[in-house]
């Protein structure tokens, strides 16, 4: 160093003025530097010229402005042993910067003040620069060895840190250096984080000693080496994590500064995990994150929900949820490097995910909000998935462990707190608002009914990613398939499900597309078969899929034969087939009480799931199942089996013609033998046990094929009239019910076949018609509800009949009140069959006075508002939208009062599914606690048992002479051995159901 440096230093430090120390400070940053061993007590002087104290007045500012730059030259010669000093200098120059800044920033009102603050933060520019170099001097030399040096570093690191803070905070409020400040500050955050990595190396070393067996060495240099690294990393993750929340409640204006600090955060982390996983709160770290998650999104449904008429663009909503998608990034990377820390707070990083799916889904179900809803799915479903599967495929974390943290996320109905319930029996309009969702806490959320169907979009997304899951979270995924399926029966999501629309991406991924949630939720479930398909969570599956192809519930147990459908389609041929005949099998071993009638009862449900299968599978299945019925057709169930088969839809169309032929021609001779016979007794074919079933196995036939039937004459007609007075004298309610479906089913066939119309015997039929559904009680009523929707049917083909259109008329007068009575109905269901049926009608007939038609009251006459004042008018305006409706397809955008009317209907289908499981589990107990005693048979039976077995032994005694005879030949002998062996087993299984009786 040359001695005027040195001679001006001296001359600096015995002035008085300050002016005069500027001056000389100005001159000596102008020398030319040259490397001396007196620099470390020169750096030492600086120091001691920086004062402690905060400036009364700009001059004191002007004389510390004035050392930087001498301080700047001499750190740039990289004396290692100045490093200690100039660290020593850093760390007072900090600490002096922190205080004046406060101050500066209070007093920056004062006009007298402004000169003097911007000289103080052009020097606190010019010191955060001189501090990034001071980091670049440091990592040059390894400290962390030292215990001393140590010290200082960690010293120096933080006060760094802790004016980066402050200059933060403050900075934003002096426009004019604010952008260059937050520069310098970005470049600190990032020399810390490469201090810290560049002492990585000797962490690593000393784990490799640990590695290699010089565990006593590595324990020794343990708490030099790691322990000063350590605490320094705890240190910049604590300060780290505090700058980025603080960028992050800027408003967005200090994005660098965001993305530096917690890339940082993360970096810090990966340096020595081992080390640190004892350490760190990481638990702190994810709340943190997900507290900025909660924001973002709190202030974005605040300032969306008062601007309800304005759509929400798509630039608006990315620069909402992009950096709630990078706290999702980092909050994924923190819990896959500490799964097991993470798991401590996994509560709140449920809730978090279920807020998410909340927006999502109150996002989509808004039309100002459809552009943000597709926004957000492209960016944020996948990470959400993600930040759930870092903590399901841990592998240190146990099963149990999984299981419990779906369980926090897929709650049960039963799981819903009585309080929330209670809250929203006495008000179920009020919906809490999204604002409302996201300040949910831990606990309240469990319990929470408006988080129910974010839940099952949520899910809808796990199922569709989850081929990023392990072995392990894929088996506990498939565990909560049966939540999903019972939560369906929910009155919210079902509406939901079959109303409302998801924005998707599509195959590519790259193109946001918009399902119905029904559709979207199928596709999920199909996904997730494939990915299950060669894990071991496949057997939990296929065990899933067939506990409940009966289900109750229409909804649930549509989704379940698509899977099934789903399944068949991929699977080996050899595979279908034989779950197919267990399933011929199972339904052919159910007992004759399983009525083919009953729609609820175990037959029908099973007739009807394998119909839907059949529907959607190859013909050949079709054809394997109708001649499984044909090979049993003398075994009593057949019959009803049969019939139940065709009620449900059985595929007749899929079948060969000669097959299809030869079960028409039998299905026919069968009614027209019935209609021919049933004035006798017993007035039911021998064929069947179920009265009329010949009429409904024809309807269900006609239905199937789509057809009419030339072959039909005037004795249906008659018929008609005779089951009419059958049902009027009859006074057994059950017959009675029977006759009116025979009768609604018999309509039904005739609706199909022109040519009856014209027959004068229709007169009959319609007078006994009008007299029946007008002139009845309303207790026969009861009776024939379910024959209104077919007589719609029956009347929509009148177009064809001859009316003469006088008031003197009978024909006329009964065809008139008999549309009268279907028009005045007011349910919604009826009111459709009555009005399609008339709108038929009237595109057909040649009848000129339609007016006569439409009763006064008709229930498309009123006023909707008021529901009392009625118009003819009005109900011609309805009839004319009605129509038009049908001939279009309307936006897929449900209204409130639809979403309501489905929520009813939910409540009204899941209500009837429970008190079906509880009648069932009711019959179920009764056969439990019915005594188990053995039933006497009739001397009958046991006789002819003995006749059997008696048989049995002479054939066997003919079978033992007929091998001696050379003349009979061998294939005749093998065919009979082989026709007596089915029959000896056939006698020794009846035997032992007789022992079992005696």
């Amino acid at each position: 160093m040359e001695k005027n440096a040195m001679k001006m230093l001296e001359e600096i430090k015995s002035s008085d003025l300050i002016e005069n120390r500027v001056q000389l400070l100005t001159r000596l940053s102008q020398l030319d530097v040259e490397d001396n061993s007196d620099l470390p007590s020169f750096v030492d002087s600086l120091t001691t010229l920086w004062e402690d104290f905060t400036c009364l007045d700009v001059s004191q500012c002007l004389l510390n402005k004035a050392i930087l730059p001498v301080a700047s030259k001499y750190l740039a010669l990289d004396r290692p042993d100045c490093s200690h000093y100039f660290l020593a200098f850093g760390i007072k120059v900090s600490q002096w910067c922190a205080k004046h800044l406060n101050m500066s920033v209070m007093s920056m009102e004062e006009s007298q003040e402004e000169e003097h603050s911007n000289i103080f933060f052009q020097l606190l520019l010019d010191y955060l620069r001189f501090s990034a170099s001071s980091f670049t001097a440091i990592g040059k030399t390894c400290f962390v060895s030292d215990e001393a040096s140590a010290v200082t570093v960690h010293k120096f690191v933080s006060e760094q840190l802790n004016l980066t803070k402050e200059v933060i905070m403050n900075a934003k409020k002096v426009e004019s250096f604010s952008s260059e400040i937050f520069k310098a500050a970005q470049v600190i955050i990032e020399s810390t984080v490469r201090l810290c990595k560049e002492y990585s190396p000797a962490v690593n070393h000393d784990v490799e000693m640990k590695t290699n067996g010089n565990v006593g060495k590595a324990k020794m240099e343990e708490g030099n080496t790691v322990g000063n690294l350590v605490s320094m990393i705890m240190l910049g993750v604590k300060s780290l994590s505090e700058l980025g929340m603080l960028a992050a409640r800027d408003g967005g204006n200090l994005v660098a500064i965001l993305n530096t600090s917690w890339k940082g955060v993360i970096t810090l982390l990966q340096i020595d995990k081992q080390t640190l996983v004892s350490k760190v709160d990481v638990g702190e770290i994810i709340l943190k994150l997900i507290s900025l998650i909660k924001e973002s999104l709190r202030f974005a449904a605040e300032a969306w929900s008062c601007s309800v008429k304005e759509n929400i663009s798509a630039t608006e909503a990315r620069r909402v949820f992009l950096p709630v998608k990078f706290y999702l990034i980092n909050a994924v990377k923190v819990v896959a490097l500490f799964p097991s820390q993470a798991s401590m707070v996994f509560k709140e990083i449920a809730l978090c995910i279920l807020m998410i799916s909340a927006f999502k889904v109150s996002l989509s179900q808004q039309t100002h909000g459809k552009s943000a809803s597709e926004v957000m799915t492209d960016l944020l479903e996948k990470t959400t998935v993600d930040l759930l599967g870092a903590l399901l495929n841990a592998a240190e974390l146990t099963q149990e462990f999984r299981l419990t943290l779906l369980d926090s996320l897929f709650v049960d109905e039963q799981g819903f707190s009585n309080q929330i319930c209670k809250k929203q029996s006495h008000d179920s309009h009020t919906k809490a608002s999204l604002v409302d969702i996201l300040s949910l806490s831990v606990e309240s959320a469990t319990g929470d009914r408006d988080l129910l169907l974010a839940r099952v979009i949520l899910f809808q997304s796990v199922m569709r990613y989850s081929s990023d899951l392990d072995k392990d979270a894929k088996l506990a995924i498939t565990t909560k398939l049966q939540w999903f399926l019972d939560i369906l029966a929910d009155k919210e999501v079902y509406s939901s499900v079959l109303s409302c629309q998801l924005p998707m991406a599509d195959g590519s991924g790259k193109i946001i597309i918009w399902e119905s949630m029904y559709s979207a939720l199928l596709l999920s479930l199909k996904t997730l078969m494939i990915i299950l398909s060669s894990t071991p969570a496949w057997e939990e599956l296929e065990t899933f899929i067939l506990q409940n192809l009966l289900h109750p519930h229409f909804l649930c147990w549509q989704i379940v034969m698509e899977l099934w459908c789903f399944w068949v389609r991929h699977a080996t041929e050899d595979l279908v087939v034989d779950m197919i005949n267990q399933l011929c099998t199972f339904m052919m071993s159910m007992p004759s009480s399983e009525t083919p009638l009953c729609p609820d009862s175990m037959l029908r449900r099973t007739t009807k799931s394998i119909c839907f299968l059949l529907t959607h599978s190859p013909k050949s299945l079709t054809v394997q199942v109708y001649k499984n019925i044909s090979t049993e057709s003398r075994s009593d169930p057949a019959p009803g089996v049969y019939l139940a088969l065709l009620l449900d839809g059985f595929p007749l169309n899929f079948l060969p013609d000669r097959l299809k032929n030869d079960a028409k021609r039998q299905i026919f001779a069968d009614f027209f033998n019935f209609i021919e016979k049933f004035n006798e007794k017993p007035s039911y074919s021998s064929r069947y046990t179920v009265l009329g079933a010949p009429v409904f196995t024809l309807s269900a036939c006609l239905r199937i094929l789509k057809m009419s039937i030339p072959e039909i004459d005037a004795k249906t007609l008659n018929f008609v009239v005779a089951l009419i007075q059958k049902y009027k004298n009859s006074k057994d309610e059950t017959t009675k019910e029977r006759y009116s479906e025979i009768l609604s089913e018999t309509l039904s066939i005739i609706s199909r076949s022109d040519q009856l119309y014209t027959c004068q015997e229709m007169d009959n039929v319609i007078t006994e018609l009008q007299k029946l559904f007008i002139s009845e009680t309303d207790h026969h009523h009861n009776h024939l509800r379910k024959s209104k929707p077919n007589l719609a049917l029956f009347l929509s083909g009148l177009s064809k009949y001859e009316m003469s259109e006088t008031e003197t008329c009978p024909k006329s007068r009964a065809v008139w009140e008999l549309y009268h009575f279907l028009l005045r109905k007011r349910h919604w269901v009826l009111v459709h069959h009555a009005v399609t049926a008339f709108g038929y009608f009237c595109a057909r007939t040649s009848c000129n006075q339609l007016w006569r038609f439409v009763p006064e009251d008709a229930a498309l006459a009123f006023d909707i508002a008021s529901g009392k004042e009625a118009k003819t008018e009005r109900f011609m305006s309805e009839l004319k939208i009605f129509l038009e409706k049908e001939q279009a397809l309307l936006s897929f955008t449900p209204s409130e009062e639809e979403l309501e009317l489905l929520a009813k209907e939910g409540t009204k289908v899941k209500a009837t599914v429970q008190k079906l499981l509880e009648g069932r589990s009711q019959r179920s107990m009764e056969v439990e606690k019915r005594p188990n005693k053995k039933r006497k048979l009739p001397e009958g039976i046991c006789r002819g048992m003995e006749l059997l077995q008696n048989g049995v032994k002479r054939i066997n005694e003919g079978l033992s002479e007929l091998r001696s005879d050379e003349n009979e030949s061998e294939e005749f002998q093998k065919s009979l051995l082989s026709q007596f062996s089915c029959l000896e087993d056939l006698v020794s299984h009846l035997l032992s159901l007789t022992a079992a009786s005696d």
